[in-house]
């Protein structure tokens, strides 16, 4: 069993090859992949977290779709001073698809 955990968009995620995340919005190559960047790699019983054995890991991933998130609605409000404030928010996101884990 192997997987990597990546950093992508601020956060981090445990991928596998086949598994399908939503991140935040990333742009693609002509190719339509991205590189993301390994912060743990598990090989079976192997166990790499070295920084410079990291760098040599590649996890590339294709991106299926940009899509956006769900509305978020905000509203201030502040009793007895007659102040309100509503604000929306939806975020922009990237499915992504991991096509390869692999150590050089």
């Amino acid at each position: 069993m192997v997987y990597a955990v990546v950093r992508a968009g601020g956060r981090q995620e445990k991928v596998e090859v086949g598994s399908v995340i939503t991140v935040d919005r990333i742009a693609a190559d002509a190719k339509n992949s991205v590189s993301l960047e390994a912060l743990l790699l598990v090989d079976g019983e192997k166990v790499t977290h070295d920084p410079k054995a990291l760098a040599k890991v590649n996890v590339t991933a294709e991106v299926l779709n940009d899509l956006r998130g769900p509305k978020i609605t905000i509203h201030k409000f502040k009793n007895k001073t007659r102040y309100h404030k509503r604000q929306g928010f939806r975020a922009e996101l990237t499915r992504l698809k991991v096509t390869d884990i692999s150590a050089q």
